[in-house]
C-alpha cells in the first residue's frame, strides 16, 4: 500500500515536470528566435534582379539552409562521376551522432546515396548531410572547405561554412543575398534535382519522411521549394521559390520568430515580388562555375584596396647583384681574339687552291697586315670603321661562294631491283567450298532482364538524357538497377530504360502513366 501511494505521488510529480518543461520550451524558443537578427531579399529568378532587400549583406547564421550547398556539391559530384546515386555509403560514428533533425542512421550502416539526398533535402536530416559530406570529401572538415570554395565560385562572397548540416558553429555564416544566389543556382544549374524540394514526403530508404516546408508548399499558390532552417541563434529561416505563369520569384528570410510568422512573411515577400517583376523577361541563367572537385586550390582574389600585401609563390625572393665591370682588354688579348678569327692555313699549292680557299687566303693576309700595322700606328676611328666594312664585305662574298660551291644537284638513284611478273593467261582458280556457318550461343545471365521501357523521342540527345534522369529520380523504386540508354534513330533520340524484367517494365509504365508520363514497354528484340 505504501509503494502504491509512493507511485501515485511520483507520477503526478513527473507529469507536472513534463508539462512545466513543455511550457517553458514554448516560451523560451520563440524568445530565443525573436532575438535573431532579421534579413530578407526578393529576387526575380529569371534575371537575378533584386526586387527588395533588407539587411541582405549582414552575415548571419544560415542554419539548415546550409544543406542547399551540401546538396549542390553532391549534385555536382554525381554529374562529374565522382560518385553515383547508387553508391552505398557507410555511416560513420560522427554522422550517426548528429543531433536532430535526423534520419536515425546507425554507425556502420550502409545506405544508398540517393536516400541520403532525399533525407537531407526533404526532412533536413543532419546525419544524412554529414554522411553526404564524408562520402564526397572523406571528412566533414574537408567537405566544409569545398563548400566555402564553391560558395566563392558562385559569387557568395560573404559566406563561410564549417559543417555540412548548418548547426551553429563559430565562423559558419552567410547572408540573405548569398543564400538567394545559391537557391537560384540550384534551380538553373541542376534542374533535374529541383523536384526534390517540392515533395511533400518521400521514401528515404529506412522510412518515409515529411517535408519541413510542406505548410508553405500547401498554402501558397505556385510554391515549389526550396529549404527551411532553424536554430536558436538563427531563428526561423527560409529560402522559398514560386512560379506563376512565366514569372518565378525567390524570397529569403532570416530570423523569423516562428514557423507561422516566417511563412506569412515569405508569402508577403513573394507577393511583392510578383507585383514588381515584369510579366515578360528574358531568361539570364547564372554561369555554371568551373568544376574542380576536391582539389583545394587557393582562391585568387584582387588585393586592390585590401590593405594587405600579396606575395605570390615562385617569384624571385632576393635581388640580383650587379657584376663587377671588366677592365679594358689588353693588347695581347685583342691580338689573341683577332688571331682566333683567322681562317685555317690554305693549301700548300696556290695553283691547286679552290676559289673559296683563295678568298680565305686573301682575308687572312688582310687581317695579318692590319694587325702588323696596328703594332706600328695607333688605329684611328676612321680606319677601324673602314676595316669593319671591308671585313664584312669579304665575309659576305666568301659565304656566297661557299654556298655556290656546295650547291650541286644530286643525281637521282636508279632502281634495279626485281619487277613483278605478269600473271599467266591460262591460270585458273579453283573455287573453295564454303564452310558451314558456326552458330555461337550465349547463356543469358541477366535473370530474364531483356525488357525495357521508352519514355519518349526527342530532337536532341541532351533533351533525352535530361528526361531519363528526371524520370529515374521520380521513379526510383521501379527503375532502380535499370540502364539509361539514348538510342539515335532517323526520327530523333529515343529515351530508354533497359535491363528490366517484363513485370518490372509493366509496373514502371503503369506508375509513370499515373503521373502523366508517356511510357511504352520494350520487349526482347
Amino acid at each position: 500500500m505504501a509503494k502504491f501511494a509512493q507511485v501515485r505521488c511520483i507520477f503526478p510529480a513527473r507529469l507536472g515536470l513534463g508539462i512545466l518543461t513543455a511550457f517553458w520550451l514554448c516560451i523560451l524558443v520563440p524568445m530565443a528566435a525573436s532575438t535573431a537578427p532579421y534579413a530578407a531579399l526578393v529576387m526575380d529568378a529569371r534575371t537575378g534582379e533584386v526586387l527588395h532587400s533588407r539587411n541582405a549583406d549582414t552575415r548571419l547564421h544560415p542554419a539548415s539552409l546550409t544543406k542547399m550547398m551540401t546538396l549542390y556539391i553532391v549534385f555536382e559530384a554525381v554529374r562529374n562521376g565522382e560518385i553515383s546515386l547508387d553508391t552505398k555509403v557507410k555511416i560513420s560514428r560522427n554522422a550517426a551522432s548528429e543531433p536532430p533533425s535526423k534520419l536515425g542512421l546507425r554507425t556502420g550502416q550502409t545506405i544508398a546515396l540517393r536516400y541520403l539526398i532525399r533525407a537531407a533535402a526533404v526532412k533536413s536530416a543532419n546525419d544524412a548531410a554529414t554522411a553526404l559530406g564524408e562520402a564526397i570529401s572523406g571528412s566533414e572538415a574537408a567537405f566544409a572547405r569545398r563548400m566555402t570554395r564553391t560558395a566563392k565560385s558562385l559569387g557568395m562572397t560573404r559566406t563561410t561554412f564549417r559543417n555540412a548540416h548548418g548547426l551553429t558553429q563559430s565562423g559558419h555564416m552567410s547572408t540573405a543575398r548569398d543564400m538567394t544566389t545559391l537557391g537560384r543556382h540550384i534551380l538553373y544549374d541542376y534542374p533535374e534535382y529541383y523536384n526534390l524540394f517540392s515533395r511533400r514526403s518521400t521514401d528515404a530508404g529506412v522510412k518515409q519522411v515529411n517535408n519541413t516546408n510542406r505548410r508553405l508548399l500547401a498554402a501558397y499558390r505556385g510554391a515549389d521549394g526550396i529549404k527551411t532552417g532553424y536554430t536558436n541563434a538563427a531563428g526561423f529561416n527560409l529560402v522559398a521559390s514560386a512560379k506563376r505563369g512565366n514569372e518565378r520569384i525567390i524570397a529569403t528570410v532570416f530570423g523569423g520568430k516562428s514557423t507561422a510568422s516566417r511563412n506569412a512573411k515569405v508569402a508577403d515577400l513573394l507577393d511583392l515580388g510578383f507585383r514588381r517583376a515584369p510579366s515578360q523577361a528574358r531568361l539570364r541563367r547564372p554561369g555554371l562555375p568551373q568544376y574542380v572537385g576536391n582539389i583545394e586550390a587557393p582562391v585568387v582574389a584582387s588585393a586592390a584596396g585590401s590593405g594587405k600585401t600579396v606575395r605570390p609563390n615562385g617569384l624571385v625572393t632576393t635581388s640580383l647583384r650587379p657584376k663587377t665591370r671588366p677592365a679594358a682588354a689588353s693588347d695581347e688579348t685583342v691580338l689573341r681574339l683577332a688571331e682566333a678569327e683567322i681562317p685555317p692555313e690554305p693549301s700548300a699549292d696556290p695553283a691547286a687552291a679552290s676559289p673559296v680557299e683563295a678568298d680565305q687566303n686573301l682575308l687572312r693576309t688582310s687581317i695579318q697586315a692590319a694587325l702588323a700595322e696596328a703594332e706600328e700606328n695607333p688605329v684611328t676611328e676612321a680606319l677601324a670603321e673602314a676595316l669593319q666594312i671591308e671585313t664584312a664585305t669579304l665575309t659576305e662574298t666568301t659565304t656566297e661562294q661557299v654556298v655556290a660551291a656546295v650547291a650541286v644537284a644530286p643525281q637521282p638513284a636508279v632502281y634495279t631491283g626485281l619487277r613483278p611478273t605478269a600473271r599467266p593467261a591460262n591460270l585458273r582458280t579453283t573455287p573453295v567450298a564454303a564452310a558451314d556457318p558456326v552458330v555461337v550461343t550465349r547463356l543469358s545471365t541477366s535473370g530474364g532482364r531483356h525488357w525495357g521501357i521508352n519514355v519518349g523521342r526527342f530532337n536532341t540527345r541532351y533533351q533525352a538524357e535530361k528526361v531519363l534522369l528526371r524520370t529515374a529520380l521520380a521513379e526510383m523504386e521501379t527503375l532502380d538497377g535499370s540502364l539509361r540508354k539514348v538510342a539515335q534513330s532517323n526520327r530523333g533520340f529515343e529515351a530508354n530504360f533497359l535491363g528490366m524484367t517484363q513485370e518490372g517494365a509493366d509496373l514502371a509504365c503503369r506508375r509513370l502513366s499515373a503521373r502523366n508520363v508517356a511510357c511504352t514497354p520494350i520487349g526482347p528484340s
